[in-house]
């Protein structure tokens, strides 16, 4: 059995075991990234574009109706940067906005065909990337 090596920080003492799984963890996210980053490229999309059609989709599914304040929240971005993606997707063709009937501040925002289906494709493809990351989640 190796030694392990404890380094103390004053709070917590970190294993080279701990180090070795921050690393493989690591890795493992840079090779999701450039792999998901190769197929969205594939599918004309960004990233970001696919987080917000992603987020809008599974909002939607939850029955609720998604707007950039939301989305904010669940995208971990200023709400001008939410409201600019959205713009964008807007002129892509990938997504409507639809005012409120309570609040003329307010905008629905859903997916419009061509954006379910650049969405359903990307998503698709992606399972076993997403999988493999999962599995290696668990393991560590």
């Amino acid at each position: 059995m190796e030694p392990t090596t404890l380094i103390s920080t004053g709070e917590h003492e970190i294993s080279d075991a701990e180090y070795a799984a921050a690393a493989t963890l690591r890795a493992a996210v840079r090779r999701f990234q450039k792999e998901s980053a190769r197929i969205l490229h594939r599918h004309g999309l960004t990233a970001e574009r696919y987080e917000l059609l992603l987020a809008i989709k599974a909002r939607t599914q939850d029955s609720l109706q998604p707007t950039t304040a939301v989305l904010s929240d669940d995208l971990q971005l200023a709400q001008s940067s939410v409201t600019q993606l959205t713009r964008r997707a807007k002129d892509a063709g990938l997504l409507s906005r639809r005012v409120s009937n309570t609040d003329g501040r307010v905008r629905y925002l859903a997916l419009t065909n061509a954006g379910e289906a650049k969405l359903a494709a990307a998503a698709s493809e992606l399972g076993p990337e997403r999988q493999r990351l999962i599995t290696l989640l668990r393991a560590l």
